[in-house]
């Protein structure tokens, strides 16, 4: 018995599992996407759904609960999406300077301009960030600034 997880380790993966499908499944609701404004909205949405009270006391009591390392996996599940038809990663978090688009598989020209265009384009990201001109491209990863 010694290979198998803990109760708490299995109570804590699934905690952690039905948060993050939580945040994908309602972090289109939140308007404007990709902004700090969506961000603070699905918070709130989440902790009145927890009974907390809308007043700010409340509020600041339910992040406080949270904790910094679970706000961090949240936000970071808010402001991504994987797009497995493209083999693309985009990370938008409005509080990052750039968006970052990095490749789900091994393909070598996965991060080529026009395949990262219609990523944008389909996350609704495109008439967000700067042309093409000013998109760097890293290692294993393109990082394109905000406009």
């Amino acid at each position: 018995m010694s290979g198998l997880p803990s109760r708490e380790a299995l109570q804590g993966t699934l905690v952690d599992f039905a948060i993050a499908e939580l945040v994908r499944q309602h972090r289109s609701s939140f308007e404007p996407l990709w902004s700090s404004e969506s961000w603070a909205k699905l918070l709130i949405w989440l902790a009145l759904n927890c009974g907390c009270s809308g007043d700010e006391a409340a509020l600041k009591a339910f992040a406080e609960a949270l904790g910094p390392a679970l706000t961090g996996r949240m936000r970071r599940v808010f402001f991504e999406r994987d797009l497995a038809d493209l083999d693309l990663q985009v990370m938008a978090d409005p509080a990052e300077q750039q968006v970052l688009v990095l490749p789900q598989g091994p393909e070598p020209n996965v991060l080529e301009q026009g395949r990262i265009r219609q990523a944008l384009e389909r996350t609704g990201l495109l008439e967000r960030v700067a042309e093409p001109e000013r998109w760097q491209h890293l290692d294993a990863v393109v990082a394109i600034p905000w406009c």
